[in-house]
């Protein structure tokens, strides 16, 4: 009954269209004949007085119609604001019944000046108007609740357009964005871009999806991370190079996780983890300030402060504080397991032990499965076990590395790390991955040999940093899912 009560509206309008073309009116024109200003600036120019001799232009889609007779009342909306249009037959003349093809959904330009109605109203008393385009199929009337979800994110567009709060999270996006930006452009980080396509992925633990080049008949792979080129540009002579890019992800998609995504990653030259905290901790401080004028966020109902300093925790620690078990004290890895298994129930989860061979794995399992969603204010968690870091430097305590990642309201926001220089240790490291490929982990970090032969021309100490900038936004914006902060969130194609 819908489709076909839609296919009625469709045709109806497609003959409006049609009737305006007889009277030698183009329902799309490609130019508008003013110079319409931003609404937001007539609100603000002419709030203060009751009406303006001077005359305003503004332009954007008609949400709302009113007819009175020989009055009509229009919402028009642009990117800025809504004001009401005011249509008059004594003023319009003849134009007048033009307005009989105007429906909710199409763009006009209007002129006239400035006035408030007697209900108040600040309004423009229309005196010339211009179709721009006409809509052929209606706005929905509705579209809000968990029945719409999957539709508003499919049709992120009429979304946008009927959900004011929406367009608002995403100027946050932006804003998060251009924060990041100015506070390393002020650093002396110099802004870069490296491949998409991959012939070999690294810089995370994850799946890639594979494509192929006919020209060259070669499999390529979608970034997982920028990581491994950034350092190559280290090597190059760059001292403090960022980008802010897609990768890509080949694996399920949940509250936190979507296929494709975006990361910003940084390295910095003669600096190690702790500047790398250091630097975190300022940059999210500051994009607070900037965005939201303040370092306390409220997110589902908790209030996080992200104003310096951050706690900080060696993951061993916070295994021993919020699971109740000390990793340093397992004896061997059939200890490690053991516990382990007391300590996490659920049995799927603990399908991942299985494809492990060393206390380290087991002690960063843990802290996953336990320790992860009970971190609710900004944490730095670091030192983690060297079977899990193949790309971090070493601490003094041999089997832990330079490695560190943040945590709020339970969730992770990037993986950091004092960079493995040596080509000798590094070597090992590739080595202990292609193993533990073979025991089953099928997200093992690849070997990327002419990275291997890029650093042994001489790699100076480095500190990477990262941000998933979509998780920070969902704090930014106390969104609930992924999918509200990324325009058009990875779906299920519809049959």
């Amino acid at each position: 009954m819908a489709e076909k009560r839609l296919e009625e509206i469709r045709k109806v309008r497609l003959e409006k269209a049609k009737k305006l073309r007889e009277l030698g009116i183009n329902p799309y024109p490609s130019k508008v004949k003013g110079k319409p200003m931003p609404i937001s600036e007539v609100r603000k120019s002419h709030s203060a007085k009751a009406s303006r001799d001077d005359f305003v232009e503004v332009a954007g889609r008609i949400m709302g119609w009113r007819e009175h007779g020989n009055v009509v009342f229009a919402d028009l909306k642009d990117e800025t604001g809504k004001i009401q249009l005011w249509f008059q037959k004594n003023s319009l003349g003849e134009q007048f019944k033009l307005l009989k093809y105007f429906d909710i959904g199409d763009f006009i330009y209007t002129k006239g000046k400035v006035t408030k109605t007697s209900a108040g109203e600040l309004s423009v008393d229309v005196s010339d108007f211009q179709v721009l385009t006409k809509s052929i199929r209606p706005l929905p009337s509705t579209w809000h609740g968990l029945k719409d979800v999957e539709e508003r994110y499919r049709k992120r567009y009429l979304d946008l357009i009927l959900n004011e709060s929406v367009k608002e999270r995403f100027d946050i996006r932006g804003r998060v964005v251009s924060s990041i930006r100015e506070f390393l452009d002020a650093r002396g980080y110099k802004e870069v871009e490296t491949p998409t396509l991959q012939p070999v992925y690294g810089g995370g633990f994850a799946k890639p999806f594979i494509t192929h080049h006919n020209a060259l008949d070669s499999d390529f792979y979608l970034r997982i991370s920028d990581e491994m080129y950034l350092k190559r540009l280290i090597v190059g002579g760059f001292e403090k190079v960022y980008e802010i890019t897609k990768v890509f992800r080949n694996e399920g998609v949940d509250y936190d996780h979507n296929p494709e995504f975006t990361m910003f990653e940084a390295m910095a030259a003669f600096k190690d983890y702790n500047y790398g905290m250091d630097i975190i901790e300022e940059i999210v401080e500051d994009a607070t300030q900037k965005v939201l004028g303040k370092t306390v966020i409220s997110y589902q109902g908790t209030n996080l402060e992200f104003k310096r300093p951050w706690k900080r925790m060696k993951l061993v620690e916070a295994v021993k504080e919020y699971a109740g078990i000390d990793p340093l004290s397992w004896q061997s890895f059939e200890e490690a397991k053991e516990s382990a298994k007391k300590l996490v129930v659920k049995e799927e989860k603990l399908k991942g032990l299985e494809h492990m061979h060393t206390i380290g794995e087991v002690a960063a399992f843990v802290f996953e499965e336990l320790v992860e969603e009970k971190l609710i204010q900004p944490t730095f968690i670091y030192d983690y076990p060297i079977e899990v870091s193949p790309l971090a430097k070493k601490c003094d305590d041999e089997r832990f590395t330079q490695r560190f990642e943040m945590f709020a309201a339970g969730t992770e926001f990037g993986n950091n790390y004092t960079e493995l220089n040596d080509p000798v240790d590094l070597s090992k490291r590739f080595i202990e991955e292609k193993k533990r490929e073979k025991a089953g982990f099928e997200e093992a970090h690849q070997t990327d040999y002419d990275y291997l032969t890029a650093i042994e021309y001489g790699f100076p100490p480095t500190c990477g940093v990262a941000i998933g900038i979509d998780r920070i936004v969902m704090l930014f914006t106390d969104a609930q899912s992924l999918k509200e902060v990324i325009l058009f969130p990875t779906m299920r194609p519809e049959k």
